[in-house]
């Protein structure tokens, strides 16, 4: 069964080039699988399920030498990234992620895709700030290969948090003719139409929350709605999407967070790698990325089309979309389950003809092909 969803996994990554070798590409379909297996991101851990056949000792060697010495083609793996998401529009949403190993601090920048319920990382870049916030030419960088990736036109918005404002950024983006939703600290001022200036706390003295349209903030006309939360914080949105939507939109940043806690401590363990290097965690990320993707639609698939998720008493799923084909892949592998095996073959069908479709329609060279 292992030896079957090796080559239907290894069939959709032949389909870019990641990397050019045959034996890397087959490493990466062993490693990908390893993690789904192991749940963990440690080099000890993942030797146990890389290679049945070969001595835990190998394959850890085996590991060693892949990070140390191959490069990744991250444009032809966001093109990959790309694949698990429907055709359609797509929101942006960029945040930070970090923790600390012993001295050495991880500062990561992702910008994470979002359709409907599915998102998935397409770039990141490992900051060497020492948790500080990342920088205006940064963000752009990370949107100019987005557009380069899917065009303009099929970028619905970009969400983010307090973190990513200023002048610069903002009027880049509506330079740009891109929608954006963007939270901002409740200290900016507010300035109307007709030349007042307010702060956040003088507007809502007399109501809970407030949509104002045509608002000057941190230089760029916009649209600001204004709350009050139950813990005594104020949410302070700006955005040129309509100014009625802007809480209801705001609530997709929530998807990077999830992906977050999906790939750390609900999923991958990421945050337990000892590595140190940032080109060899970005190669990390990279192949969590696509373990990551092959678990989230599955369990959509499987949801859909085999057996629904059960709901607890509160009315959420018993399980998000990835646990559920985190799960369910991982099960399939162990034991002999014709009906995974079936489901995971249609969707590898799925994915190969979602991945000429994003290639055809992409603006990346034609090296990406595998």
């Amino acid at each position: 069964m292992k030896q079957y969803f090796t080559n239907e996994v290894k069939q959709v990554l032949d389909k870019v080039a990641i990397v050019k070798n045959l034996a890397r590409k087959k490493f990466i379909t062993s490693f990908v699988l390893a993690l789904i297996q192991s749940r963990k991101v440690q080099f000890s851990h993942l030797a146990h399920y890389l290679n049945d056949e070969a001595k835990i000792s190998c394959n850890q060697v085996r590991i060693q030498d892949f990070f140390r010495e191959v490069d990744l083609d991250y444009q032809a793996l966001a093109c990959l990234l790309l694949c698990f998401l429907p055709q359609g529009k797509i929101s942006l949403c960029i945040d930070r992620t970090e923790w600390d190993f012993g001295q050495c601090q991880v500062n990561i920048l992702m910008v994470v895709a979002t359709s409907g319920v599915l998102h998935v990382p397409l770039y990141w870049q490992l900051l060497e700030n020492e948790s500080g916030n990342s920088a205006t030419d940064d963000r752009k960088a990370f949107l100019s290969q987005c557009i380069a990736l899917v065009g303009k036109e099929r970028i619905g918005m970009v969400v983010a948090d307090r973190e990513f404002i200023g002048h610069n950024w903002l009027s880049y983006l509506k330079s740009h003719g891109i929608l954006f939703c963007i939270r901002v600290p409740k200290h900016h001022l507010i300035t109307r139409l007709d030349g007042r200036q307010h702060r956040v706390e003088e507007l809502l003295t007399k109501a809970s929350e407030l949509s104002l349209a045509d608002c000057l903030v941190d230089g760029v006309w916009a649209n600001v709605y204004i709350k009050k939360l139950r813990s005594g914080d104020i949410l302070f949105l700006l955005g040129t999407v309509k100014v009625g939507l802007l809480g209801q939109l705001y609530r997709k940043r929530w998807t990077i967070e999830t992906l977050f806690q999906n790939m750390k401590g609900r999923g991958f363990d990421l945050e337990s790698t000892h590595l140190k290097l940032t080109d060899k965690l970005k190669k990390l990320i990279g192949l969590v990325s696509i373990a990551y993707g092959f678990c989230l639609t599955y369990g959509l698939y499987c949801h859909q089309k085999i057996k629904a998720i059960p709901k607890k008493k509160h009315g959420y799923k018993a399980n998000s979309f990835f646990r559920y084909g985190l799960d369910c892949i991982g099960y399939a592998i162990r034991v002999e389950w014709n009906k995974d095996l079936i489901a995971f073959q249609t969707l590898m069908r799925l994915l190969s003809r979602t991945l000429r479709q994003v290639f055809q329609s992409s603006r990346l060279p034609n090296k990406i092909v595998g």
